[in-house]
C-alpha cells in the first residue's frame, strides 16, 4: 500500500514539476517576443530620431525650418501609431501566452483528476467483489 502512494506521489511530482517546466518554457518564449517587439521599435524610433536631428543640423533659412517643423509633426504622428501597433502586438503575444499557460493548466487539472479517480474506482471495484 505505501509502496502504491509513494509510486502515486512521485508520478504527480514528476508531473508538476514537467508542467511547471512547460509553464516557464512558454513564459519565456512570451517575454523574447515581447522584448524582439519592443527592441525593434526603439531601434526604428532611433534612427528616425537620428535623421530628423541630422536634417536639423542642416537648417539655415526659415523654409528649412517651416519644412523640418512638418517633418517633426509627421515623425511624432508615426512613431506614436508605432507604439500603438507595437502594444497591440505585446497585448496578443500575452493573450497567447495565457491562452497556452490555460490550457496547461487544464490539462493538468484533467490529469490530476484522473489520477485521483482511477485508484478510487479500482477501490470500489474490489470492494465490490469482497461483497460478493
Amino acid at each position: 500500500m505505501t509502496q502504491q502512494l509513494n509510486t502515486q506521489i512521485f508520478a504527480y511530482a514528476k508531473q508538476l514539476s514537467d508542467n511547471a517546466f512547460k509553464a516557464h518554457a512558454l513564459t519565456i518564449k512570451g517575454l523574447e517576443q515581447v522584448a524582439e517587439l519592443q527592441l525593434a521599435a526603439l531601434e526604428k524610433q532611433a534612427q528616425v530620431t537620428a535623421d530628423f536631428i541630422a536634417q536639423a543640423a542642416e537648417v539655415r533659412d526659415i523654409d528649412a525650418l517651416r519644412g523640418l517643423w512638418e517633418k517633426g509633426t509627421s515623425v511624432s504622428r508615426e512613431q506614436a501609431e508605432n507604439a500603438v501597433a507595437v502594444t497591440k502586438e505585446v497585448v496578443a503575444v500575452a493573450q497567447k501566452t495565457a491562452e497556452s499557460l490555460n490550457a496547461l493548466l487544464q490539462e493538468q487539472q484533467k490529469a490530476a483528476n484522473e489520477a485521483v479517480a482511477a485508484p478510487v474506482a479500482a477501490i470500489k471495484k474490489a470492494a465490490a467483489a469482497a461483497a460478493k
